[in-house]
């Protein structure tokens, strides 16, 4: 490890092995040779002078990659699809002749950014439904477990744990869909020339148009797409990569939803992240269990949001048939936002498989705001027991303002069911029963039932593999 030089976080702490090397330099250029010698067979095939002897070379030569010499090519070339070229023909001069022929830089950059893009996204894919399974089992679990719901967050009716849950997995659920519609969507770039215009293997096959399309259809399915796109300039319009970043963006938000819920609901102790038996809180505070990990989730989040907006910049910024403003950029935000994105549901799922519950605090907070929503209840009961509406409203308006005040200005309980007891008009009502929380959160267990059975299930059936994913990072 060089110690002495910048080392990005997203590699050397938060993201998986698999997406860093997704995204490392031997892949990125190993795909680039596979692109050359792809390039070569199928030209051949379809009748240029390119012999066998020539691709066997270049196939020999993929992994054999003189990443000093590319290296020096480029110092001297500026241009590193050139250096690679030559460092490449190094490795095998009897092929140097026919390496990149009819290609522009894109043929190799785009398919390969493709390539890479796809297979992130079926990794991110694969967290998402663990993440989604995950949190369905915790729903399952803490269905009709009775807590406090909040709107501003002031204390609303009643929900339940497991309801709540729900909503944070239905965030996941559709950015699951738009990574799946991103997968169905997604194309090569295919041979499609300098400005897109196919004119350089126009010429390479005599003007044969058909010959033109079947090296872009060929190309297209060796490198596993359906088609390429229908027309680019240089690059496949960068409104991919943007449409791309705004699906990872939505993870994000899903993601930093759910984490300030959970970071909320620590402060309140009724939910704790997993915790390690000798993790430290607090460097001076040594009795703290900070929420580490869903902090970790907020800011990886901050920062994949952060990220979108270049992509947008970069699309609507690309002059004519393309302008290479769009190449540093590309080699920053893509990868980071996927790496950054991988280390999130890394997070999440780890989250969620260890959410810890606390019903007894759960139950005193309820407690402590129950009296006041059972009050329309009582009401009903009482007037139907015989009492006059009206003077009931007044009794109950005054006792409750009186238990508000004693819970604000003297700090003490919730006494209003204590004051209704020992007011005669209210005789007749069981206060008790009026005070079962049960009572209060409506559909929302038969809701989780529901949820897991027509929304979660389908997604485990379709994905049986996900379900025994663990990430070995560290969180």
């Amino acid at each position: 490890m060089e110690l002495d030089q910048y080392d990005n976080p997203l590699v050397a702490r938060y993201a998986s092995a698999e997406m860093s090397r997704l995204w490392s330099p031997q892949r990125k250029f190993r795909t680039w040779r596979e692109l050359w010698v792809i390039l070569a067979e199928e030209e051949g095939a379809l009748g240029l002078g390119i012999k066998r002897e020539q691709i066997e070379s270049l196939k020999a030569h993929v992994d054999t990659i003189d990443f000093d010499a590319a290296a020096r090519y480029e110092r001297k070339l500026r241009h590193d699809v050139m250096a690679h070229v030559h460092a490449y023909g190094d490795d095998c001069p009897d092929a140097r002749a026919i390496i990149h022929l009819g290609a522009t830089s894109c043929y190799v950059t785009d398919n390969t950014d493709l390539i890479l893009l796809r297979e992130s996204l079926k990794l991110l894919r694969t967290r998402l439904v663990a993440a989604i399974d995950r949190l369905a089992t915790f729903a399952a679990r803490t269905r009709d477990l009775a807590c406090l719901g909040f709107t501003h967050f002031q204390p609303a009716q009643p929900t339940t744990i497991g309801k709540r849950a729900c909503l944070w997995a239905y965030d996941l659920v559709l950015d699951l869909a738009e990574i799946e519609h991103r997968l169905s969507t997604l194309r090569a770039r295919g041979a499609k020339g300098t400005t897109g215009t196919q004119a350089s293997f126009l010429d390479l096959f005599g003007g044969d148009h058909e010959k033109v399309k079947e090296l872009d259809r060929r190309i297209a399915a060796r490198i596993g797409f359906p088609a390429s796109y229908a027309v680019t300039g240089q690059t496949y319009t960068r409104k991919v990569d943007a449409q791309v970043l705004a699906t990872l963006s939505g993870i994000a938000q899903s993601a930093q939803k759910a984490a300030t819920d959970w970071r909320l609901l620590q402060s309140r102790k009724e939910l704790e992240e997993p915790f390690e038996k000798e993790q430290i809180g607090s460097s001076a505070m040594a009795y703290k269990r900070n929420p580490m990990r869903a902090e970790r989730i907020c800011g990886l989040a901050r920062f994949v949001n952060s990220l979108e907006s270049s992509a947008v910049e970069t699309a609507s910024t690309q002059w004519l048939e393309r302008t290479l403003d769009d190449s540093a950029n590309r080699r920053l935000t893509l990868p980071q936002a996927l790496l950054a994105v991988d280390a999130i549901l890394i997070l999440y799922e780890n989250v969620a498989s260890g959410l810890e519950v606390y019903p007894q605090v759960i139950a005193r907070h309820l407690d402590e705001e129950l009296p006041f929503m059972a009050t329309e209840s009582i009401l009903m009961a009482a007037t139907s027991a015989g009492g006059d509406r009206q003077d009931l409203h007044e009794r109950i308006r005054q006792h409750s303002q009186a238990a508000a005040r004693v819970v604000k200005q003297e700090g003490r309980s919730n006494d209003l069911m204590e004051r209704l007891r020992g007011d005669s008009a209210f005789a007749a009502v069981n206060l008790d029963a009026a005070l079962d929380p049960a009572r209060f959160v409506g559909r929302a267990p038969q809701q989780v039932d529901e949820f897991i059975a027509t929304v979660v299930a389908p997604i485990r059936a379709r994905y049986p593999q996900a379900l025994a994913t663990k990430s070995n990072v560290a969180v």
